[in-house]
């Protein structure tokens, strides 16, 4: 069963978020759109590289009126220990939510109860609260954050034209579709 259209449940859990701890629920995702990146773990070797690259776009996605969460099944505490001891880390200004009950890690869909972590996932929540985006990894492969702010631009677009549709690849401010039978054969 898919996960697209599925409004966020009430949640409400613990974050680092440098260099305090905050409590974050959704009642803090209701009325902008967000994005959730989730990854196995903190301390390896993959994840801080994509936490990284999701920071440098994340004043861009700001501006687009984006809060970004990446959630992991360790500690806030130990969020705040690994920021202490990694560069690329401690430069995160976004959110680093604590699932230690994977409650939003299961809702997703994408808690790997073998592993007792998150496999890397990436989804995209409306003003609404609703999925309008939703991408899973196996644990070993590394994400793009240029593909999900694509994502972002795409589904706010989509959002703000309901009649406009976006063609592989687009980018922001490129030629959308306007679906109808005069394009039916033509692309």
């Amino acid at each position: 069963m898919s996960i697209i259209g599925k409004e966020i449940p009430e949640f409400s859990v613990q974050a680092f978020r440098n260099p305090n701890i905050e409590t974050v629920t959704k009642a803090d995702i209701i009325g902008k759109w967000a994005v959730f990146c989730f990854y196995p773990a903190d301390f390896t070797f993959v994840c801080p590289t994509e936490l990284e690259d999701l920071q440098t776009k994340y004043a861009y996605l700001q501006e687009r009126g984006v809060e970004v969460y990446s959630v992991s099944v360790d500690s806030e505490f130990v969020h705040k220990a690994w920021a202490d001891a990694s560069p690329n880390i401690a430069k995160i200004q976004y959110p680093m939510i604590s699932d230690q009950r994977h409650e939003l890690a299961d809702f997703f869909g994408c808690f790997c109860e073998a592993e007792g972590r998150a496999y890397r996932g990436s989804f995209v929540i409306n003003p609404e609260g609703k999925v309008v985006t939703a991408e899973i990894h196996d644990m070993p492969i590394g994400r793009s954050a240029d593909e999900l702010v694509r994502k972002v631009d795409a589904a706010q677009f989509v959002a703000e034209h309901g009649d406009r549709v976006c063609p592989a690849k687009w980018k922001k401010g490129e030629d959308t579709l306007k679906p109808g039978l005069d394009l039916v054969g033509k692309l």
